[in-house]
């Protein structure tokens, strides 16, 4: 044991830092057994003690425990179960960076929690009873095999054995098992998260659950490793939990020196700080202001609000891109979650429900028993999510978005585990139209091929149609052409240093394609603004009703669509709020609503607009049916209706037609609507050239 630890000295220490709080537990025990002690306060009161702690905290850690159980409290309670937790301390090592140095220390660790086993007992203590002389012998469980008794303890019998494990005698804890992933923040592009198991014990079970980001401090241990042919010079390691603190500051909290708030605060003074912000989103693609606007706006994000009766309103910004191949969709969405300080990117076509979600796993992890396993949606949480193809994603696949998106919470009941786990992200999805490329002669809503009950979750959802346009073209080319230009030099200096590029040529070439603010400090700026929380003024509330209230009177009328609902007038809220993030005030003004208006309505002209009549109708995403199909396909159904009374249950479909266009309806348009009927199940043709309702009435 190092001298410069021992119980007097904790005793101490915690008489004069930590009396208060010992009271309080002597209060609160046995339900709570836990002292939590912060390492700066060892820091000022002995710094070799802190140093002690970190390098043999094996021998240390039960000196503090010794030391809380000697102290004399008022209350007549004896302190036997008490755990001392350190936390906060002062330098965090990552996971990739643990090396055989590390092992039997005290270290921090910061991550997300990948996977959780379910909360087992774990004997500590075992009983043993020898079935010859029913003596009782007691082995302490310390490592990771169980040991049983060699010989009996009774001096008469001394026998070895046979034993019987005395449950009754025995003693437990409950113990359970963490697998740790390093935050996706942390890492350069292209790296693989690397993971930590962590056994945990006692009341630090079950307070965390997968998806949770968390420090956990604890001493760093090894086990040999065996193969087949017997032991291995190899060793894995694992984290023997002291402490875990839930960290509820967000992913944001990026370390933000006074040189970086310095250039934060100085860079919202500017006066085209929007533009600025815009033009460093994906500088490499030509064009786009609109949606580069808008996904500037999901990375500043709304504000969450709790209510009192529990009801929690979403401040983050859903989008969607429906576009035809070629128009950098896949490249826009890798750009965001690279720029965004937590960002999952996964595509459509290769993710499951579970790889969304949560998993439940059977693997050595958890002994043989079930585990869940976070999804990309859950690893998001905070940040932002971009789920490319989504129209290649099966329809049960895509169901488990529904929930993500607005309750922000994802339900897990698998394998006999049933929990509730946050993903409080932005979802940015990117899909092709229905038939691979938009035809112009048909309206865009008709061709986005996703469910109306998820298009109808996303605030925004923008149109990017690949027409031919010559001055357009001529600038993408140019741009394309200038970029690959800028690449060539620079890899040209890269492998011929020396050679005729210089880096002058280099930085001039590369200007076309430099963020107007550097990648990092925008990740800083966009961590700094989400700790504003902007209020809406009376005039910018006064705008969005006006706007809101301006298209709803569009729907008064027997015979009108629906136009908006108040789903969008929360999109509004949401982009009014981010836009005033941006400048970094805490007030949404007139602009910011303005601003929120012009996006929202340029979307709703794309894809809310009936194309028949020319009037914004809200169905057209929420049901997938326009008000003015929606008569059509009731006068279609009577005809069917009538025309099976007169010709025996079967209505002829050459007369359909015939009677739709004496009611107004063309036959295209007939074909069409009975089409959909037929997909939908409301109508089916019994025999060729008939038709007849599902279900009569």
């Amino acid at each position: 044991m190092p001298e410069y630890s021992s119980v007097s000295k904790w005793e101490e220490f915690l008489k004069q830092y930590y009396e208060a709080h010992i009271l309080q537990l002597a209060n609160e025990y046995p339900e709570g057994r836990t002292l939590i002690v912060e390492y700066h306060d060892i820091e000022k009161y002995d710094l070799s003690l802190a140093d002690a702690l970190l390098e043999r905290p094996q021998v240390v850690v039960p000196d503090m425990e010794e030391a809380l159980k000697l102290i004399d409290i008022p209350i007549d309670v004896r302190l036997d179960d008490v755990h001392v937790r350190v936390t906060k301390l002062p330098k965090k090592t990552q996971i990739r960076e643990l090396r055989s140095q590390h092992i039997s220390r005290l270290i921090a660790i910061e991550g997300l929690v990948r996977k959780a086993t379910a909360v087992r007992p774990k004997i500590i203590n075992a009983a043993f009873e020898c079935l010859r002389c029913e003596q009782l012998t007691y082995v302490l469980q310390t490592g990771t095999k169980f040991n049983e008794p060699y010989v009996c303890e009774n001096v008469s019998c001394g026998r070895n054995g046979p034993f019987k494990l005395n449950l009754s005698e025995s003693t437990f804890v409950d113990a359970q098992k963490l697998q740790i992933q390093e935050s996706p923040e942390e890492l350069r592009g292209g790296e693989q998260p690397q993971t930590l198991d962590v056994n945990i014990e006692d009341d630090l079970t079950g307070i965390v659950a997968p998806g949770d980001r968390v420090i956990v401090t604890g001493i760093l241990c090894s086990y040999q490793r065996t193969t087949p042919s017997g032991k291995s010079a190899f060793f894995d390691i694992y984290l023997e939990c002291i402490s875990i603190e839930m960290e509820e500051q967000e992913f944001e909290e990026l370390a933000i020196s006074k040189e970086d708030e310095e250039a934060i605060l100085k860079l919202s003074e500017n006066p085209d700080i929007y533009k600025t912000v815009v033009n460093s989103i994906a500088p490499s693609i030509f064009g786009y202001e609109n949606v580069k606007e808008a996904m500037a706006l999901q990375l500043f994000s709304g504000v969450a609000k709790l209510l009192p009766d529990g009801t929690r309103i979403r401040g983050d910004v859903h989008m969607l891109l429906v576009g035809d191949p070629g128009t950098a969709k896949s490249q826009m969405l890798r750009y965001i979650t690279k720029l965004a300080p937590r960002g999952i990117y996964t595509s459509g076509k290769s993710t499951t429900s579970a790889g969304l979600t949560a998993t439940a796993v059977k693997d050595e992890f958890g002994d043989g028993r079930w585990t869940l396993e976070a999804g990309a949606l859950v690893l998001a949480d905070k940040g932002i999510a971009a789920v490319d193809e989504m129209d290649k994603m099966k329809s049960e696949d895509r169901s488990a978005l529904h929930e993500a998106m607005e309750q922000q919470t994802i339900s897990v009941a698998k394998a006999g585990i049933i929990a509730t786990l946050r993903c409080r992200c932005s979802l940015l999805g990117a899909a092709n139209p229905k038939y691979g490329r938009f035809d112009r002669y048909t309206s865009i809503a008709e061709q986005i091929n996703l469910p109306p009950a998820l298009l109808s979750r996303f605030d925004l959802i923008f149109p990017l149609a690949d027409e031919p346009d010559i001055e357009l073209d001529k600038n993408i080319a140019e741009h394309i052409l200038r970029t690959h230009y800028a690449g060539e030099l620079a890899e040209h200096a890269k492998n011929f240093p020396g050679g005729r590029v210089t880096e002058e040529d280099v930085k001039s070439a590369m200007e076309v394609v430099q963020p107007e603010i550097d990648p990092d400090l925008l990740r800083k700026y966009i961590a700094y603004a989400k700790r504003i929380y902007p209020i809406l003024i009376d005039e910018s509330r006064q705008k969005l009703v006006e706007f809101y209230l301006g298209l709803r009177k569009q729907g008064i009328g027997a015979n009108s669509p629906v136009p908006v609902t108040a789903r969008q007038l929360e999109a509004l809220v949401r982009l009014s709020e981010a836009s005033a993030r941006i400048r970094l005030s805490d007030s949404v003004t007139e602009n910011d609503a303005n601003r929120a208006i012009n996006i929202v309505e340029a979307c709703l002209k794309q894809v809310g607009i009936d194309p028949e009549t020319g009037m914004f109708d809200v169905d057209v995403i929420a049901v997938g049916t326009s008000k003015s199909q929606r008569d059509k396909i009731k006068v279609l159904r009577d005809i069917i209706r009538e025309l099976e009374r007169e010709h025996g249950g079967k209505a002829p479909i050459e007369y359909i037609y015939n009677k739709g266009e004496e009611n107004g309806i063309s036959r295209d348009t007939a074909e069409e609507l009975i089409s959909k009927l037929k997909q939908q199940g409301d109508i089916y043709e019994p025999t060729a050239g008939f038709i007849k309702l599902a279900v009569a009435g």
